[in-house]
């Protein structure tokens, strides 16, 4: 039996580009909103791969794709708050944030207020900590990422039904364990 041949680097930025373009794709355009950007950093997160697996094995792949594209994310936010750096203020009913105008009133807010958002946040991360990891992930992938069902199916390799009920299991888990007592 002869050894098994490694893929070429190009064979392997193939299998990258069919599975992880669209939802990277996706994970980037609704925080840069710029395809051009967002088709950067994605090719960035190839390149990264494909420079750890030259170097070795990636136990879980998609996890690590996840993990650079967030990581890529935050590179870019220091780079532009250093180049930009515009601290919030108000203007004409809206804020300013590097020369940009948002569109929405920055309110006090109350410590009573402050307190109850902190706890509901604290009540609904242990709710996702005790999610097995693939419920909880394709629950994130979903419901704040935004990514389309068929797309995780895709990318986990599984039905859409099994996505849908995935997601069905976390809604019903944070409900039970959120609600106010």
């Amino acid at each position: 039996m002869q050894p098994r041949k490694k893929p070429s680097t190009a064979d392997l930025r193939s299998i990258l580009d069919l599975r992880f373009r669209g939802v990277l794709m996706s994970f980037f355009l609704r925080r840069v909103r710029d395809r051009s950007e967002a088709e950067d950093l994605t090719q960035d997160v190839f390149s990264r791969l494909l420079a750890k697996l030259e170097g070795g094995h990636v136990e879980d792949a998609e996890a690590f794709v996840f993990r650079v594209a967030a990581n890529l994310l935050a590179d870019r936010g220091r780079r532009m708050a250093r180049r930009g750096g515009a601290p919030l203020s108000l203007e004409d009913n809206g804020a300013t944030v590097s020369g940009m105008v948002v569109r929405e009133c920055v309110e006090d807010r109350d410590p009573e207020r402050v307190l109850l958002g902190q706890d509901a946040l604290q009540r609904v991360l242990a709710a996702l900590a005790e999610l097995n990891e693939r419920t909880r992930d394709i629950y994130i992938l979903f419901r704040l990422e935004n990514i389309r069902q068929r797309e995780i199916a895709s990318l986990y390799g599984i039905s859409q039904s099994t996505v849908e009920k995935e997601v069905m299991r976390a809604t019903l888990h944070l409900a039970r364990c959120t609600h106010l007592k």
